[in-house]
């Protein structure tokens, strides 16, 4: 097996849906490795470095959402797709909410399944930089959008792919409107509401009142705009 394949973690307490899972990814050019519960995987990962998790939110013990929620609060970026019998768009949002990057609900498509993992993957590779990188300014932050790298000073404030992707396209038009539809990743859900939410997140790590945005603003009906100074 190539150890440069994409290195997948499989979250599920139903046996066969993780072997049969894992059978699919394996056949897709993944490395894949499961974990029967929150806690198994939380295990695991003290211990190796994963591209993307897929996890159940219906699980016995810790679910999906607050598992999520956990990584996310100790500055664990890894890009997640949680998977779930519950497909509900108030489900999908809550999901967004706890730090996912995406949400599938069962049962789904393995090809479509594929094409998300895809995408996310390709969001979340760095790319090579042909040039020295400029950063984005505003106020006591810095985004590289090359590396997807925001900083506070000289401290790096995680962000998931999807948030470094929103701010990546806020960031090529300063001071302009950039239409909800710009935003949304067609590729994954491209809801403009999961959108909202991303910003939303978003803003908690930028602003120091998230509710009346100094550098993230919205422009009602039409979008969001990233001021800098």
């Amino acid at each position: 097996m190539d150890l440069g394949e994409p290195h997948i973690l499989v979250v599920d307490d139903d046996e066969r849906i993780r072997t049969l899972l894992a059978r699919y990814l394996n056949g897709q050019n993944y490395r894949v490795t499961s974990a029967e519960d929150a806690a198994d995987a939380a295990d695991k990962l003290t211990s190796i470095s994963f591209d993307l998790l897929i996890v159940d939110v219906m699980m016995p013990g810790q679910n999906g959402f607050d598992f999520v929620a956990d990584l996310r609060k100790r500055g664990n970026v890894v890009p997640v797709i949680l998977l779930t019998a519950r497909g509900e768009a108030e489900d999908r949002i809550k999901g967004l909410e706890t730090g996912a990057d995406d949400y599938l609900p069962k049962p789904f498509e393995p090809r479509e399944l594929t094409l998300r993992i895809n995408a996310i993957l390709k969001r979340a590779a760095r790319p090579a930089p042909v040039a020295p990188s400029i950063a984005t300014r505003f106020g006591e932050f810095s985004f590289d959008a090359v590396r997807g790298e925001l900083k506070r000073g000289d401290e790096l404030v995680p962000l998931t792919t999807g948030e470094a992707q929103l701010l990546r396209i806020l960031a090529r038009s300063p001071g302009q409107t950039v239409p909800r539809a710009a935003l949304a990743d067609p590729a994954t859900t491209g809801e403009s509401r999961a959108v909202d939410v991303q910003i939303t997140r978003l803003r908690r790590k930028i602003e120091a009142d998230p509710r009346n945005p100094r550098f993230l603003q919205t422009v009602w009906g039409e979008g969001y705009v990233l001021w800098t100074e």
